[in-house]
């Protein structure tokens, strides 16, 4: 285990499942302190209705030689993050590295639907999912992110800002919204961050093998190429690992400001800091979907992993 980031404090939000979790390992495993926050934990399930517990995420971190503490929250309520950022501030005095991944809205995206056919509750449930807990957690803990100078924000997001500039078609407007909405929440961030040394940016992974996702397909992570007969573009996936040694890479660059206020993504850090995914490879997820598979050529990951 390396140990660039010890003596680091870092809080995952939202690191139940999928990239915060692999997130949330991989700062361990470099030496951070891994509070993981969530709410799913024992036998409190949150409406995403998956196993995946908090506890669990914390069982990985130990595994890959870390340490941290899983406390059930609900982002949504600001009493309940308040009272974390109290937690954090008497067990830890300072906070270096927030990770926002707090989502739980598959279930509300309503694939392809308009503005009128999508539930309206499914569609203000994704905005204050993908917006409103982002600002309520940004509120009560970047008080101690700008305790020490040099802190790190990253509010993760769905899609690089270029390609959400334009409707992702095929989804819907409350989850475009919501991921959209990472965007400006990193420059609003950025701004007020600036003066106190903090640098804030979004990260978006490409094609992720999520549980969900691995689920959908019927397939494992270690047969996960099997979806290529069902979806051959899958072929460019990546697993939750390789955005979690993006971040984590990036927390341990000490020049990490000079991503300030942009959206990032896994497979450009991966680029920068050379690291590679589980079997690996390099995925270039977003660069592929755009040049591959919306252009509609053959699915071939060749010169893209």
């Amino acid at each position: 285990m390396s140990n660039e980031l010890s003596g680091k404090v870092a809080l995952v939000a939202g690191g139940t499942r999928g990239a915060s979790r692999a997130i949330a390992v991989e700062l361990g495993r470099r030496g951070a302190f891994v509070y993981v926050t969530g709410r799913t934990s024992g036998e409190h399930r949150s409406e995403v209705g998956r196993p995946e517990t908090i506890e669990g995420t914390l069982e990985r971190i130990t595994d890959a030689g870390g340490k941290g503490a899983a406390i059930r929250v609900d982002h949504l309520d600001p009493e309940q993050v308040r009272a974390l950022a109290e937690r954090v501030d008497r067990e830890q005095g300072r906070l270096d590295i927030l990770v926002d991944g707090i989502w739980g809205g598959d279930g509300y995206i309503g694939w392809g639907e308009a503005v009128w056919d999508l539930p309206l509750e499914h569609a203000l449930r994704s905005i204050r999912l993908g917006i409103d807990a982002h600002i309520i957690t940004s509120h009560f803990l970047l008080p101690l992110v700008i305790r020490n100078q040099g802190g790190l924000v990253v509010e993760m997001t769905d899609g690089t800002e270029e390609y959400n500039s334009r409707f992702r078609e095929g989804t819907s407007i409350g989850f475009y919204v919501a991921k959209a909405a990472s965007h400006s929440i990193v420059k609003a961030e950025a701004h007020d961050l600036a003066p106190h040394g903090a640098t804030a940016v979004a990260m978006t992974p490409g094609w992720l093998r999520s549980e969900a996702m691995l689920e959908h397909y019927g397939v494992t992570e270690e047969n996960w190429r099997d979806a290529l007969a069902k979806e051959p573009h899958f072929c460019i996936s990546e697993s939750p690992a390789f955005v979690g040694r993006a971040v984590a890479s990036l927390a341990a660059d000490p020049e990490r400001h000079r991503f300030h206020g942009q959206t990032l993504n896994s497979g450009q850090l991966a680029k920068i800091y050379e690291f590679d995914d589980v079997d690996g490879s390099r995925p270039d997820g977003w660069r592929y979907v755009v040049e591959v598979q919306e252009a509609g050529k053959p699915a071939d990951p060749t010169g893209y992993r």
